[in-house]
């Protein structure tokens, strides 16, 4: 036993990691350890021997373990230190940059003009925008022949009933005829395609928000109310709203609304072009022939409808001066927009 304590000494002495120390372990209290093969000759003593070879082997234990604890333990904390070491942080080094995404400049005109009207109680529907002609022009009291639906205008697909929608007023047709005559309020975001040299205020796809609601007794006076209170959400509670005489086949009487300039306070300013007022898009009340088509008694429900371009409102809320802007893939835009949006 003096002879194996010796040894244990020898060995202990000469361990530099944890695992050289983990081997040693199992070299003398493993299953198969020195130790360990120790205690199971016990069997071979008499009463008398066993007695004091017990006691010898438990104090050779107690002394490999209290060797083992000690040298594990400045092993561990060594493993630690190096570790500090080499993972040590220069706290006078510059922190990282960590480029974030920001929200889209149109995302964000739209989702404030949704935000607002299902605030009124509108709905906020969706459509496809590969159309049939039935639902573009035809159910929109557009007739064969009229100029909005000349190929020059329109993209058509394969064929003279399918095209790309040139608005979103289909997605109005199309609720028309899934409420069956029951009243409704809806507004309807989404793209448009048009035939258009892309330029600084024009593309040939673009973002349009129309709007509807058929009931009784809707007036014009509803739809100057309700543009009024989106242009004060929009552009400042002193914006002040007008409408001006204009024609779509889709409404009767048909109107333009604009709104004061919000910058200069009818001063003349470079966003208004002197005018002191900003047109915003087109509106009216609805065409009875465009209700009757859809399944409505004009004689009993009214309605109006309305529609803009989520650009141009984009570019006179924002003062962007070139509509090309929101397509580019350049970030430092889309940041800029960031800024100015909040």
């Amino acid at each position: 036993m003096e002879n194996i304590k010796n040894q244990m000494n020898d060995a202990f002495s000469s361990i530099n990691s944890l695992t050289d120390l983990e081997s040693l372990r199992v070299n003398y209290i493993g299953k198969k350890g020195i130790i360990t093969e120790m205690y199971s000759k016990m069997k071979e003593l008499s009463n008398e021997e066993k007695k004091e070879y017990g006691m010898k082997v438990n104090e050779l234990r107690d002394f490999f373990n209290s060797k083992y604890d000690l040298l594990k333990s400045e092993l561990n904390e060594k493993a630690l230190n190096e570790k500090l070491d080499s993972e040590m942080i220069d706290v006078t080094l510059p922190g990282y940059s960590f480029t974030t995404g920001s929200a889209h400049i149109l995302d964000k005109v739209i989702e404030e003009i949704e935000s607002f009207y299902m605030s009124m109680g509108y709905d906020v529907v969706e459509g496809p925008e590969v159309e049939k002609d039935l639902y573009n022009f035809e159910m929109l009291n557009l007739q064969k022949g009229h100029p909005a639906r000349d190929a020059q205008d329109t993209f058509y697909i394969s064929s003279d009933e399918i095209l790309l929608r040139s608005q979103t007023s289909p997605v109005q047709v199309r609720t028309m005829l899934e409420k069956k005559g029951e009243p409704f309020r809806i507004i309807c975001p989404g793209k448009t395609y048009r035939r258009d040299y892309d330029d600084a205020t024009h593309s040939h796809q673009f973002m349009q928000c129309e709007g509807m609601i058929v009931d009784k007794e809707i007036s014009l006076s509803d739809l100057k109310g309700t543009l009024d209170l989106m242009a004060k959400h929009l552009f400042g509670d002193n914006v002040v709203t007008r409408f001006r005489p204009s024609f779509y086949p889709f409404t009767e009487p048909s109107v333009e609304f604009d709104v004061s300039c919000f910058k200069c306070n009818g001063k003349g300013c470079n966003v208004c072009k002197g005018t002191t007022w900003i047109t915003i898009g087109g509106a009216g009340i609805v065409h009875p022939n465009v209700l009757n088509m859809a399944g409505y008694d004009s004689e009993k429900y009214t309605g109006f409808a309305f529609g803009f371009g989520i650009e141009r409102i984009a570019m006179v809320k924002y003062e962007v001066p070139d509509v090309r802007c929101f397509y580019t893939n350049d970030l430092r835009v889309c940041n800029e927009f960031e800024r100015r949006g909040e």
